[in-house]
């Protein structure tokens, strides 16, 4: 129900300044025409030997940011988010869970449900599964040094019929790196969801128009499915997914793994060419794209790019076709005057391709109606090619996005595939 934006606030302070009720807080998204210091922050109570604390963490474009809090100083924090513009609240207690969003208009739209009803399936439990430990209802967790939370467990079944997990559960030594990353970018895609929810690029899914999301070039399908199992299981959101690669044996393997696993009305899987390939229904409204080799990646984006789809997130993998054009370049001495040390040396040559080609993939999303950011998915000794570029529609064309990709490839006398693409 729609409530008065300050009374609405009081409602979260007073649960957030609880240190016996609060689980958990969390502030995401932005209101219309402005955007807050910080892209997320999350609040819980932590018990340190000096006593409770009211634990802060701040996310920016790369990093978090922590600090422990008591009495006014607690208060003083909590007053400061709150005076920040985030879009989203959602408040975790033990007696009830409330959500707010701020419309555009400025009103606060309330949710509050008791804890009993309100609360999600927990990440490290399904209701629907009899394995594994119970999950403690006693209270919140005050633990300090309690393990990272898993968005979805070792033990998941979409892990061990993918063969990223044993038969016991446990995550195989060899696909730990994998793991880390979909692990990743599911806590990336659940941020960037709401995001794009607040800022009005993106739409509430309901039952009748469920959330609409396509992985290009899905390959063995480890994202595909994780994202479906983490936004219907977790986030209890109604999604449809498909999954596009030009293998055949992938399309088979990924069919089989999605009737195993029961999915077969919430997946589908399509043997296509990622920048042409056609979709039955309406557009969607979320496109994946994890480690498209080299211009598959460009496919995907353009694809996005005509889909207008309100949400894109793509990890690029290698670079070859930039860095091959400035290879060119550097052997007949045509590198621009003064940057020819950077293209003299291959290591340094290859790492500077990887960092153009992103930058004008980035600019030229910008100029195509996105808001990006360009950031550090995953540690580099999970992947090396851990950059994530993330994108929500706005509609509005950056001023010089395209002025600045003509003088970037025209210094360095190079042909973007995406800009080709999309010319």
């Amino acid at each position: 129900m729609a409530e008065d934006l300050p009374t609405a606030l009081a409602r979260v302070r007073s649960l957030v300044l609880d240190d016996v009720r609060l689980v958990r807080a969390v502030a995401a998204g932005r209101r219309k025409g402005v955007r807050p210091q910080w892209r997320r922050v999350e609040l819980r109570y932590v018990d340190l030997k000096a006593g409770r604390r009211l634990q802060v963490t701040r996310y920016d474009a790369t990093q978090a940011f922590t600090a422990n809090h008591e009495g006014e100083a607690a208060a003083e924090a909590v007053d400061a988010l709150l005076a920040e513009p985030f879009g989203n609240w959602h408040v975790e207690a033990t007696t009830e869970t409330l959500q707010l969003r701020v419309t555009k208009k400025g009103d606060a739209l309330v949710h509050s449900a008791p804890a009993d009803r309100a609360s999600p399936p927990h990440p490290h439990r399904d209701p629907d599964r009899v394995s594994g430990p119970p999950v403690p209802t006693t209270g919140p967790d005050h633990a300090h040094d309690r393990p990272k939370a898993r968005l979805l467990p070792e033990d998941d079944p979409v892990f061990q019929v993918l063969g990223i997990s044993d038969a016991s559960g446990r995550v195989k030594p060899s696909r730990q790196a994998k793991y880390r990353q979909v692990e990743e970018l599911l806590r990336a895609l659940d941020a960037a969801l709401d995001d794009a929810i607040a800022a009005g690029a993106l739409r509430t899914p309901t039952e009748a128009e469920p959330l609409r999301v396509v992985d290009l070039g899905c390959g063995n399908a480890y994202l595909t499915f994780a994202a479906l199992r983490y936004l219907t299981a977790v986030r209890t959101l109604p999604v449809r997914v498909v999954g596009v690669d030009t293998k055949v044996q992938a399309r088979l393997d990924d069919e089989a793994a999605a009737h195993e696993l029961g999915l077969d009305e919430q997946v589908s899987f399509v043997q296509a060419d990622i920048g042409t390939v056609e979709l039955d229904g309406p557009p969607p409204d979320v496109v994946l794209a994890l480690h498209a080799c080299d211009t598959a990646t460009d496919d995907a984006l353009a694809r996005a790019v005509r889909w207008e789809a309100p949400l894109v997130l793509a990890a690029p993998c290698c670079h070859r076709d930039v860095a091959s054009q400035i290879r060119q370049q550097a052997r007949s001495g045509g590198a621009p005057a003064p940057y020819s040390l950077l293209v003299r040396d291959g290591i340094l040559r290859e790492r500077f391709a990887d960092t153009l080609t992103d930058a004008l993939r980035a600019a030229i999303l910008r100029g195509h109606g996105y808001r990006v950011d360009v950031v550090e998915f995953v540690e580099s000794k999970h992947t090396p090619r851990n950059t994530l570029l993330r994108a929500v529609r706005t509609g509005v064309a950056g001023p010089s996005g395209h002025d600045e990709v003509e003088q970037l490839t025209g210094t360095w006398h190079i042909s973007p595939r995406l800009a080709e693409l999309l010319s």
